[in-house]
Order: C-alpha cells, then structure tokens, then sequence
C-alpha cells in the first residue's frame, strides 16, 4: 500500500494489491474481534457498539472483506445482476478503494439461480453483488463476535472453528448405548432461508451498526428471468451475512428445549440438542415427550420466526431404527457377546452419500470415454480425496474397500472400451502397476508415463475427529493457544510432504503470515529457486503458501524485474 492523494473527493490512499501487508490486515481484524467478543462477555454494550462501528470503518477489514469475496469464496467467480466480477489485481485495487469512500443508499437485488439438490430438486440460490458482498462480509466481522459470544454450544453450522464433523462427534457422545436418549426427533424446517420472518430478525438483531444494511439486503429482492420479485420473507441463501443471520434467527434452541448442563458444560437434563444450521436433533428419553418436542414445543418456537416443521421429513425414531445426518448413518447395532449393554453404536457413511458418490463418478467415467488418462485423473482425484477425507472420521473402512471394488470395475470397462483390440496382458501391463511408491500396490490405475495414478479410498485411514470445546470460539482471546493447537485437525486433506512443510514453517504462511489453513483458500507450494532456473524438489528449496499469496509473490518478482530492466 502506499499513500497518495488521489483525485479530487477520491480516497486518501492508492491501494496496491500486489503489496498488501496482509500480515497487519489480519492482526487488526483479529484484534477488533476479540475486543468486540470481551465486551460483549463482560455484557458492555456501549463499548460493543464503539467497537463495532470501528470495524465498519476499518481499512484493514475492507482488505480482508474483499480477499474473502474475490479470493477465498467458493463463488468468487459468479456474477449479480450487475455480471460484474473481480479477477485482476487491479481490479481488486479499485475495488478496495471505491468501498473507502462508497456510501451505500440502496443495495442491489440478488440474482436467482437454482442448484440440484440431492434428492433431484432445485435449490433456490441469490446471488448479491460483488460490491453488496464486500459489504457484507465487512458487516459480517463487526457482528459475528458480538453472537460468537452468545451462541450455544449445540450450534456447529456455519460458524468458525466448527464443522459437521463436531456436530458428528457431539452425536456420538450422546448416542452411546449407555446414555438413556434413545429417542431421537429429526426435524427438518420448511424453506429455513426463503421463510425468516425480517421484523422478529431485526429486533433479534437490536440496534447495532450496519442494522439497517441488513434491512436493505432483507428487502433488495430477487431479479430472475429479468422480472423483479419483492421479498418480505427470507435470506437469500449465497449472501455472505446469510448463514449468520440464520444462526441468529435460531438462537435460544436450548432455551426453549429446557437443555441443562453443569459446570463442566455436561447434559444433566431429559433433553439434548445436536443443530448444524437448520438440520437439528432433538434426543430425548422417551417416545412421549419426543412427540411432546415434536408437537407442541418446536412448532411455537419456530412460529414466532416465521418458520415451519417440514410434515413430510420430520420423523421420530429410536436409536435401533438410526438416522441420517450430515450425510452419516447412525444406528445401534445388537452386539449381546461383546457389549455391556448388548448394543453397539456405528457411525457410517449413509447409503444416500454412497449412492450419491457413485451416480456421480459413474457420469464421470462415461463423459470421459476416449480421454487421456491425464484428463480422467485430474477429474477424479479430486472427487475421492474430498469425499474420503469427509467420511473418514467414522467407521467407513468397509465401505472404503467396496468403493474400491468398484471403481476397479470402472476403470477396466473404460480401458475395454479405449483399447478393445488389445490382449488383457496388455491393457494390464500399461495401466496397472505399482504407480504409488508409498503403498505396496501392484494394481494401482494410472498413467505410466507420467507416473500419475488413481487414488484409493482404503489409503485413507481413519482419523477420529475431537470435538470443539463446549461453547469455545476463535473470536475468544482467552482461548488462543486452544485454536491454535487445533489448527492440524484441518490438515487431512494434505499430504506427508506438504504437512512437513507446513511445520517447518510453523503453520504460517511466508508472504501473508497468516494461518496455513486459511478456511477455503488452496495452497500451493513455490519453489524459492524456480526449476526453470535450476531449482530442485528438495524440501529446502519449497514453501507452503496460500493459493492468492503465490500469485502475489510472483507479481512482486515480475513487477522487480521489469524495474531493474527499466
């Protein structure tokens, strides 16, 4: 960044991309967070209120807001109605500057485009502007530790430092044949994003900075097909603030549950509650007062927010029947020779999930009938890492090893069909073999000349996950060296080599120094001696960086060497 006075009535600074230290960005939001969560614990609200319109106008959480939006963002690339998007450095430039000085009158409406869901619907998504998400996401850092200060230890969805897999884990500790839940309500809610009613939501909300921005996104409405849809209910699900709002719509499940703990955070109660956004559980000790939850209290609850049980796919089991959630099968299995209680509780990846996988991969292999194996790889690769790497935290071993049974089938009907004229001897000679020099696997699938091969399900071992601590938060100072500790259980999803490099650089990354494992973000590894010029693979000569911030090291190199020539 470097100072400039610009045009007249244009912003004070000049920002330049390439040259951001995102080092101080990251450590000035960090810190307006924690002081934002202190106040907010030591119940000042005056002060919350002063901090929070002090991170509305910092120029660091504008950097940060638009990294998150161009950068880090599964639908950075998805245009609003505006068919604007940010690709370029400079155009992140300009864009940081037009929001120092911007005055937001009026935010655009969203776009509607539809996603298929699993079950062969349509899932209705809005899409803001780039300029409305930038905003967004900077509100969004102002009020997110105001509720991370707030929020239940139940909640797990959309929120930092959590995941599906701790609302797995929270499962498995009250699932437990020896617990006396065995009943169990899984509810699902009626359109929980398009049904939010905006005046219980923003008297939820109070009267805090940026309330009535949130009041604007509310009320932009919908443009599909170019006609304009008013919107008096609902988030639109693809805005950055979305997920928060939701969570704070329903906040207080616990409440009206009547979920009791102890000092230690334990569940002393009849009743215990698992939400991951606006999937929940309600386990209780008996069928009745299961129907109680299901009939009378829920319903009430949910009324005052606008929303609605789904009929049709809220449903109340025992634990011997299981359930699905999350894309996992939990049931109790009958064990009388081996178990205490004659039971056995397993957590497995559920038959959908499974059927899900293999409509897709098996689409995969017959779109890429007659391709190079290169092509097929770089497809697949990515489909099975991510998919293990999801399930490998529960007993999935057996159904890893029949997935492999099965793409094996796949891959020698594609080879039939690439080569039909050739011998069995040949076709396994040239694309089976002992491809992975980590695993002592003669019929690992590739493509011999390169060295590249198929990954497998079984290599994934499985990975227990630990759950997240009670109500703890990023946002909470006092917990530091506790998040910072849990920084690898986000690793799974890296190799060896790369998880030696990330140690030897202490999880941090060399250009930004932010954390490794930045939620969303790729990384890359740069060599710091490029192979063009002699550089070799060894782990001195390499670093694990950020996808972004190995562009940003490279600009800076080229915007170097055209100084020097000039």
């Amino acid at each position: 960044m470097r100072p400039d006075n610009g045009p007249a009535n244009g912003p004070e600074r000049r920002t330049d991309w390439s040259c951001v230290d995102w080092r101080k960005a990251d450590r000035i939001v960090r810190n307006l967070r924690h002081r934002i969560f202190r106040a907010t614990q030591a119940n000042d609200r005056r002060r919350v209120r002063s901090l929070q319109k002090l991170m509305l106008r910092s120029y660091s959480n504008i950097l940060m807001a638009v990294r998150r939006v161009t950068q880090v963002n599964a639908g950075k690339y998805t245009p609003g109605v505006d068919k604007l998007v940010v690709k370029t450095l400079e155009a992140r430039s300009r864009l940081v500057d037009h929001l120092t000085t911007y005055q937001p009158w009026k935010a655009s409406p969203v776009r509607r485009v539809y996603i298929p869901k699993s079950n062969g619907k349509q899932r209705p998504l809005g899409i803001p502007t780039i300029l409305d998400r930038a905003i967004q996401a900077r509100v969004k850092n102002a009020l997110e530790p105001e509720w991370e200060a707030r929020f239940e230890g139940s909640s797990y969805g959309f929120r930092p430092g959590r995941s599906c897999h701790d609302a797995i884990s929270k499962i498995y500790l009250l699932a437990r044949p020896n617990k006396r839940k065995k009943w169990v309500v899984d509810a699902d809610i009626t359109g929980a994003f398009d049904n939010i009613d905006h005046e219980f939501l923003l008297r939820t909300l109070g009267e805090v900075p940026g309330r009535e921005l949130v009041r604007q996104w509310l009320k932009a409405g919908v443009l599909e097909d170019n006609a304009f849809h008013a919107t008096s209910l609902g988030t639109p699900q693809g805005g950055v603030i979305s997920p928060l709002l939701l969570n704070i719509a329903l906040h207080g499940m616990e409440a009206a549950l009547e979920v009791k703990t102890d000092k230690r955070g334990q569940i002393t109660g009849k009743r215990a509650v698992v939400r991951y956004a606006d999937d929940f559980l309600v386990f209780c000790e008996s069928e009745a007062d299961a129907l109680q939850v299901r009939d009378r209290v829920l319903p009430g609850w949910l009324a005052e927010r606008g929303l609605t049980l789904s009929q049709e796919k809220t449903r109340i089991t025992n634990l011997s029947e299981g359930f699905d959630f999350l894309g996992f099968n939990v049931r109790h299995y009958p064990c009388p020779l081996t178990a205490r209680t004659g039971l056995k509780l397993l957590i497995r990846p559920s038959k959908k999930a499974v059927a899900g996988l293999r409509e897709k991969v098996h689409d995969l292999w017959l779109k890429l009938v007659g391709q190079k194996v290169e092509i097929l790889l770089a497809n697949l690769n990515p489909i099975i890492r991510g998919w293990a790497n999801y399930h490998r935290v529960v007993v999935a071993s057996q159904t890893f090893s029949k997935l492999d049974d099965w793409m094996f089938r796949r891959e020698v009907r594609y080879v039939k069909r690439k080569h039909p004229t050739k011998s069995k001897e040949w076709r396994t000679r040239t694309y089976w073999g002992k491809l992975n020099s980590e695993r002592d696997d003669y019929w690992v699938f590739g493509d011999k000349q390169t060295g590249r091969f198929l990954l497998k399900f079984k290599w994934y071992n499985i990975v227990r996950h630990e759950l997240v601590r009670g109500t703890a938060s990023p946002d909470d100072p006092a917990l530091r060296d506790y998040w910072w500790a849990r920084r690898k259980i986000n690793v799974r999803h890296l190799s060896l080599s790369d998880v030696m490099l990330a140690e030897a650089q202490d999880w941090r990354c060399p250009v930004c120094g932010m954390n490794l494992i930045l939620e969303g973000e790729e990384l890359h590894r740069h060599h710091r001696i490029p192979r063009s010029e002699g550089g070799s693979d060894r782990r001195n000569n390499r670093e694990l960086l950020h996808l972004y911030c190995h562009q940003q090291r490279h600009a800076r190199k080229e915007a170097g060497r055209d100084a020097a020539i000039e």
